[in-house]
């Protein structure tokens, strides 16, 4: 179908002295979410895709400028994320204004604006427009640079305090098997644990120690990893693009790149699934090398919501100064198995990586035929740790995570591991748990 292209010149006028808007109309049809969003910083060139019909509508604030483009209908699936670009426009973010609207916003440096006649939107499908941004000038005396307050970009939006992770519908604590975890915890007195896991169908939940920060090890590579996937969905990177192996990554403990020649070339997606599935370090450290740096990554998982999830050093990181917890674990996940971190694609694209992983020791070892599992471990000799997003034959699905501390590679910590998962996996294996004692029935949720 040949497709018709309608370019709108943006006129603008001044609504208060320190803040310039202006509002574009189209058709309105309702979009669903962003397929893919582009910014070419040779042209000034922004260029963004939805799934369908939508209807731009183009603010301007000042001191600095920042370029806002709303969205309205449209759903990010994913939390703010930016792109770094130069010195006069610094960067492009995108982010969830409030829940039906998706923001994008190009930010100038301050002392710079735009010839505003020379802004340029362009419908090149109705769910496909482009913006062309004329080159910056300098701001003259007679442009007003401060005195406003101006709002937020991206204002904050509270948690739900009964939602876990802003998504999942809390219910009721395992009452019935917390003895039972209890009592396990005693006779392995000499282990230090914390764990979390929450059934998604009922939003009943088991919460011992799940805030306690822990080493962690290799399961730091499950952020990472969904991170990497972030920027796939954003065009910030491919699967077939090409990572050099440089010495400053190359690193000892688990995988085999190690011992590869300096310099060997690999795609991303085999350096993200020797990452995952032989949980290789040097692997690990090309990918954060690759998403900028361990600060980017850090501010990312703050972004998420995770409070205790932080890389400090590149692995691998046998002392154990990387941190994290069971209940940042489970709500990494509980944000990808809920489409609100990556798209559906790169959800299921990043869960088959972590299904094939080679470590079936902890978590995996007490589940029963025919579940499955897409995890990530972590072993530094003094701690080891699972998390994973577990599928049962019977349909149910929950989170687990768990740490323990343990005398340097004692094997109890292992069998612990395992008695807690099987504990677990048997309780939500029966026809109707119960929760509570004498608690009423709860909701069921359908993801």
């Amino acid at each position: 179908m040949l497709l018709t292209h309608k370019e709108n010149i943006l006129k603008f006028s001044w609504l208060l002295p320190s803040f310039l808007s202006l509002f574009l109309f189209g058709s309105t049809v309702k979009a669903t979410a962003i397929a893919n969003w582009h910014f070419d910083s040779n042209r000034n060139h922004l260029d963004f895709t939805t799934d369908e019909n939508v209807q731009p509508q183009v603010q301007l604030f000042t001191n600095p400028t920042r370029l806002v483009i709303d969205l309205p209908g449209v759903t990010l699936g994913y939390p703010q994320t930016s792109q770094r670009v130069g010195l006069v426009i610094k960067d492009i973010s995108i982010g969830q204004l409030n829940a039906d609207t998706t923001r994008m916003v190009v930010t100038l440096t301050a002392d710079y604006t735009f010839d505003l006649a020379q802004v340029k939107l362009q419908e090149e499908s109705a769910n496909h427009w482009s913006v062309q941004l004329p080159k910056p000038i300098p701001l003259t005396a007679t442009q007003p640079k401060s005195l406003e307050i101006t709002p937020s970009i991206f204002p904050t939006v509270s948690d739900n305090s009964t939602l876990f992770a802003g998504v999942v519908p809390m219910h009721l604590p395992m009452k019935v098997l917390e003895p039972q975890i209890k009592a396990l915890m005693s006779r392995y007195s000499f282990l230090k644990t914390g764990m979390f896991f929450l059934d998604l169908g009922t939003g009943d939940y088991l919460d011992i120690g799940g805030d306690r920060v822990f080493p962690a090890a290799s399961t730091i590579k499950l952020p990472i990893l969904i991170a990497f996937f972030q920027d796939l969905d954003a065009g910030k990177v491919s699967l077939n693009e090409m990572l050099t192996m440089r010495r400053d990554l190359v690193t000892n403990g688990s995988g085999t790149m190690q011992y590869e020649r300096v310099g060997k070339k690999y795609t991303a997606l085999e350096t993200i699934t020797k990452m995952i599935t032989i949980s290789d370090n040097t692997a690990t450290n090309m990918i954060i090398d690759r998403l900028g740096g361990a600060a980017r990554l850090n501010q990312r998982f703050h972004n998420w919501g995770l409070k205790d999830t932080i890389i400090r050093h590149l692995l691998a990181d046998l002392r154990g100064t990387n941190t994290t917890s069971s209940q940042d674990m489970a709500r990494v996940l509980a944000l990808v198995v809920n489409n609100k971190l990556v798209s559906p694609q790169s959800r299921e694209q990043a869960l088959d990586i972590l299904r094939h992983t080679t470590i079936h020791t902890l978590l995996p070892a007490g589940l029963g035929k025919g579940a499955v599992i897409a995890n990530k471990t972590g072993d530094i000799g003094f701690l080891i740790g699972d998390a994973g997003f577990v599928t049962m034959p019977n349909g149910k699905r929950y989170l687990a995570a768990i740490f323990v501390t343990r005398p340097y590679k004692d094997a109890r910590g292992r069998d612990f591991i395992r008695q807690v998962s099987q504990l677990v996996y048997d309780y939500l294996n029966q026809l109707n748990p119960v929760a509570a004692v004498d608690s009423p029935n709860g909701f069921i949720t359908t993801l």
